[in-house]
């Protein structure tokens, strides 16, 4: 969010899982490693003397250190207060007012729906196909996105049809055996990458995975990575790389 409203962070806590599962926007080479986003190296912060710390805190991470640091800002995403596209637009005039980027904040917002408009243009022959969205971490389980995800606001949006509609989580995902994807049919399945390459191998040896009606049907889709717990510039993403396969 820092870097969509064009202030490139000194730092990041897992620069390595940034550039896997969230990959844009790109974060500048110089951009410093804060170490695991669980743990982040609070003396390197010290040091850095940094103007502002802004996280996504209240999800098990403490406060008070950081706080001693410099101030902080927190980006409460997936809070239950709103649909998570709404508060990432709140949350984005949040930011945007606290580090005096307000006229940014709101191209940002403009510029997301401009993004998913076209993109909904672009999809409308498949208005009436639906399709399911996962992410693939073992040969034996899927991570499936619906109600109360971000990924779900996208797909509203760009008037298509989850295929999932199970109960899911306060982040908006369900976690499934692989063989519970038969429930889904022969729809189009989205995968987002990264699979690990170990696991992309597993799979395309399991009689388990080759069974599903999807797979059968040739109805399996990779996309680069998206992530499915970001603000607007991961929902323009994802609409962009839907509407491209």
């Amino acid at each position: 969010m820092v870097f969509s409203l064009g202030i490139p962070p000194i730092a990041v806590a897992d620069i390595k899982g940034y550039r896997d599962w969230v990959a844009a926007p790109r974060l500048p080479a110089d951009c410093l490693d804060l170490g695991s986003r669980g743990e982040p190296n609070l003396e390197m912060l010290l040091k850095l003397k940094p103007d502002m710390i802004i996280g996504a805190y209240g999800y098990g991470l403490d406060e008070g250190p950081f706080t001693r640091i410099a101030p902080l800002h927190t980006v409460p995403f997936y809070d239950g207060t709103d649909t998570p596209y709404h508060q990432a637009e709140a949350e984005t005039r949040k930011l945007g007012a606290k580090l005096g980027r307000e006229d940014e904040a709101e191209n940002l917002i403009r510029q997301a729906e401009v993004t998913i408009s076209d993109a909904r243009t672009k999809l409308a022959g498949r208005a009436g196909q639906p399709l399911a969205v996962v992410s693939i971490f073992d040969d034996r389980h899927v991570r499936v996105y619906g109600r109360g995800s971000l990924l779900q606001d996208v797909l509203d949006r760009l008037g298509l049809i989850n295929a999932w509609t199970g109960k899911t989580d306060s982040w908006g995902f369900s976690t499934l055996g692989i063989e519970e994807l038969v429930a889904v049919g022969e729809v189009r399945l989205v995968s987002l990458d990264p699979i690990p390459a170990h696991i992309r191998i597993r799979l395309e040896q399991s009689t388990l995975w080759a069974n599903l009606p999807c797979v059968k049907a040739g109805n399996v889709t990779t996309i680069p990575p998206v992530w499915p717990f970001g603000g607007l510039a991961a929902a323009a993403r994802f609409a962009t790389l839907l509407a491209q396969t």
